[in-house]
């Protein structure tokens, strides 16, 4: 998933029992005032607006990520912040975005956004969250020119490497054309280089080309 619609999920998105997140919506900011920079808006292309499964390792995580998330709100009490979305028109009164604004008073009238991601008080930071963990990825680990959005292109090229077909990859990915994702997302490396090799070695393997190449 690319980073603004990861961090758009709420947990209405994510189905545990049919094992399906359903990608909707992409966050993005604009500039911040006293309500924040955050919008939730559509998806970055049509085909963006699709469905994920959930593997046997990702069902884990996300259980145990819910679990420990509610525990945080039931520490917080009520300092635990909600949010809510709030309509942005144009001047034709036709709603255009959507913005994602703190729930200062509960109200029955405003409908709670139950994020997915965000801070252990609750605090939503949009795509901000990911900073910090790279700050460290990148200065501690010594990892430079990652991204949070490279693990498109890892899971890409990893998937394609194993059989996966690339109409399938190009799919969940949210690509409408596979040219895409055959451009931008997979990627070689010297080991990767070395394989194709040895497997068309081992594809064109015979005893007669081992008779020839001895020479004798």
């Amino acid at each position: 998933m690319r980073t603004g619609e990861v961090c758009a999920l709420t947990w209405d998105n994510i189905d545990l029992e049919k094992r399906i997140i359903s990608i909707e919506h992409n966050v993005y900011s604009k500039v911040k005032d006293e309500k924040g920079k955050w919008f939730l808006g559509t998806t970055k292309t049509v085909n963006g607006v699709r469905k994920v499964y959930i593997c046997d390792t990702l069902l884990v995580a996300l259980k145990n990520y819910k679990r420990k998330q509610e525990n945080f709100k039931k520490l917080s009490g009520k300092r635990y912040h909600y949010y809510h979305l709030e309509e942005v028109k144009n001047k034709y009164g036709k709603i255009i975005e959507y913005r994602i604004v703190e729930t200062v008073r509960k109200s029955k009238l405003l409908k709670n956004l139950d994020l997915v991601f965000r801070k252990e008080n609750g605090i939503y930071s949009g795509t901000d969250i990911v900073k910090y963990p790279y700050k460290v990825v990148h200065t501690e680990l010594g990892i430079e020119n990652c991204r949070f959005y490279d693990l498109r292109g890892s899971y890409a090229t990893k998937s394609l490497r194993n059989g996966v077909e690339i109409r399938d990859v190009a799919d969940i990915l949210g690509h409408s054309k596979i040219e895409a994702t055959e451009n931008y997302y997979i990627s070689t490396t010297d080991e990767t280089l070395k394989e194709a090799s040895e497997k068309f070695e081992q594809t064109v393997k015979s005893d007669i080309i081992d008779e020839i190449i001895k020479y004798r």
